[in-house]
């Protein structure tokens, strides 16, 4: 039903994180995959992915992950990146009744006020990007990355949260 992809450099304890919010969705059948395209110069995040089941890619970047994926429906999100209980139920039924783009709402325990957020840097996949493949490859034939995809998308706000990846 659903691959997931993750794009990371260097970081390799964060990429486990973010697998080990994904095991009881596997298990279930809603993660149909989940493929690693290291960008960095790290053997770890190989090791990683082939331990957990992964499909690993050192080359190609985030173009030849959405290629390769083999669902209609691809869930972008960066090394750290949490999925909090419940998100397999919000997918599914986003999966089942929309058609656009969707995000995680952010956990209550990551929402920064509303002053602080005006000055902090934005990253594109903060709360994760939930996108269908038919839409993923045009915006990612010309991407560097897995934040370019998803910089500037209009989405829906899952009613699922996240946590999110604290920055390196």
């Amino acid at each position: 039903m659903l691959s997931v992809l993750i794009e990371t450099r260097n970081n390799e304890e964060a990429l486990a994180r973010t697998l080990s919010s994904l095991v009881s969705a596997a298990v279930s059948g809603v993660v149909r995959e989940v493929i690693v395209c290291d960008v960095g110069p790290s053997d770890e995040a190989h090791k990683i992915a082939d331990e957990t089941g992964c499909h690993y890619l050192a080359e190609g970047g985030i173009a030849a992950a959405v290629q390769q994926a083999k669902s209609d429906w691809l869930l972008l999100l960066e090394p750290g990146a949490r999925l909090m209980d419940g998100w397999t139920e919000a997918v599914e039924h986003h999966v089942e009744t929309m058609a656009m783009p969707a995000r995680f709402s952010r956990s209550r325990v990551d929402k920064m006020p509303w002053f602080a957020r005006l000055f902090a840097p934005t990253r594109a996949l903060i709360d994760g990007l939930l996108i269908r493949k038919t839409q993923a490859l045009p915006l990612s034939r010309h991407a560097a990355d897995a934040e370019a995809v998803a910089r500037g998308l209009a989405t829906k706000r899952l009613p699922a949260e996240i946590r999110i990846a604290k920055p390196e």
